[in-house]
């Protein structure tokens, strides 16, 4: 949980986080209309290919200065 400063003003409320608050605002985010689907010119297949390359060089490029065990 947040804590907010010493003394607020009379009137002014301030906000406190909680796990609960917080998922729940994110829900309601995820939820709202208009925002289905990622950007247009961005293959799935393109994406989790390079992914896919990336890390199996990082793989082979630790094997190399793993030679020694």
């Amino acid at each position: 949980m947040v804590e907010v400063s010493a003394r607020p003003q009379p009137g002014l409320v301030l906000p406190t986080m909680s796990l609960h608050t917080t998922a729940q605002s994110l829900a309601t985010l995820a939820a709202e209309p208009g925002h289905e689907g990622g950007h247009a010119s961005l293959s799935p297949f393109v994406t989790g290919g390079g992914a896919l390359f990336v890390l199996l060089l990082l793989l082979w490029i630790t094997t190399r200065f793993n030679r020694d065990r």
